[in-house]
């Protein structure tokens, strides 16, 4: 089959490859019919990867149909439409079948396209282990753009938004607008942000959040946020994503008392966490990463309602051919890039 498979710092290339095969009686291989870029493949691609390996294929994003199962799996069969979580269990212990697969009690909690230990699906075909919690039907009436989304990016944007308790009123002030932090930004809306300041380097990405109702930040956030809020500050800070600048950046434009959300992808093993600031303003800062598996069912709820729309990040379809391009355009941000869907027939 074609994939996309990483060969040091810049270099993504379209290979082939074996098609994959099920790891065991209770995986599942998908063909995959569109498949995402995501922003924490871009430390991949950068060459600060989450391994050493190489030419392993890469992505953790990816809807399709289900062509081959294995005799332990009862919930799905071949010619199911399905969602792949980004985020991989067990699917046996107590956490898992809770949906907090990053809590799997067994060491299997993962993610696709890290390494080689378990292959991505920028490629026609994906294996998935223990399917039966590792893979989501998608409902009627979902499209794949929507769906593709609701793999990772809004899944993470809802994680963040949840733990920082956001209660109706709230200025919230997101950083980094990116797929996850437009998300982030409906997120809050739908948890009853009274207003959303959107921060982002990028004019189209600020113009995206506008156009979905955020009041865009331009200037020095650390000043515009102050006069836009009395000199109060955010109640509530989102950053998506995962620097350690923009980090320092949430912490400092929060409201005393505020919560502080961080799911952009950090890789800093020593983080200057301004420790006097956080504690005289009575900051409560949470960090992690998303279990997609917990925080799909009110997604899907909320998607199928109408309150929530995860295709609107979604700007560009290219064939999964042109992968290389693909990557280096995501990577430039210009043009108002937001999500770009790859097309492995193509």
């Amino acid at each position: 089959m074609r994939a996309l498979t990483y060969h040091g710092p810049f270099d993504v290339r379209v290979d082939t490859i074996d098609d994959p095969t099920p790891f065991d009686s209770e995986a599942a291989v998908v063909a995959v019919r569109a498949c995402g870029i995501c922003g924490s493949d871009l430390h991949i691609y950068e060459g600060h990867g989450f391994s050493p390996d190489l030419g392993f294929c890469v992505g953790h994003e990816a809807v399709g149909e289900v062509v081959e199962v294995g005799a332990s799996v009862s919930r799905f069969r071949v010619g199911d439409s399905v969602l792949v979580s980004a985020s991989t269990g067990c699917n046996d212990c107590a956490p898992c079948r809770a949906g907090y697969v990053l809590g799997c009690e067994r060491g299997r909690s993962g993610c696709y396209g890290l390494g080689s230990m378990l292959p991505g699906s920028q490629a026609e075909y994906v294996a998935v282990p223990a399917a039966d919690g590792n893979l989501v039907a998608i409902p009627e009436g979902v499209s794949d753009d929507a769906a593709l989304v609701l793999t990772d990016n809004a899944p993470t944007a809802w994680y963040g938004a949840r733990r920082a308790r956001i209660q109706p009123g709230d200025t919230v002030a997101v950083i980094g607008l990116g797929p996850v932090g437009i998300m982030a930004v409906l997120a809050a809306q739908v948890f009853g942000a009274g207003r959303v300041l959107a921060i982002d380097l990028v004019a189209e990405r600020r113009a995206a959040a506008a156009a979905l109702g955020a009041e865009p930040v331009e200037g020095d956030p650390r000043l515009v946020v102050r006069e836009l809020t009395s000199g109060r500050g955010a109640d509530v800070v989102i950053e998506a994503v995962g620097a350690d600048a923009t980090i320092d950046l949430a912490m400092k434009i929060a409201a005393r008392g505020a919560r502080v959300s961080v799911v952009g992808v950090n890789q800093s093993s020593a983080f200057p966490m301004h420790m006097q600031l956080a504690q005289f303003n009575e900051l409560e800062f949470s960090i992690g990463l998303c279990s997609v598996q917990r925080e799909l069912p009110a997604l899907l709820a909320l998607t199928r309602a109408g309150r929530i729309a995860p295709e609107v990040v979604v700007t560009h379809h290219l064939p999964l051919s042109g992968g290389d391009d693909a990557y280096r355009l995501f990577h430039s941000r210009e043009g108002g890039v937001g999500k770009v869907v790859l097309d492995p027939s193509a």
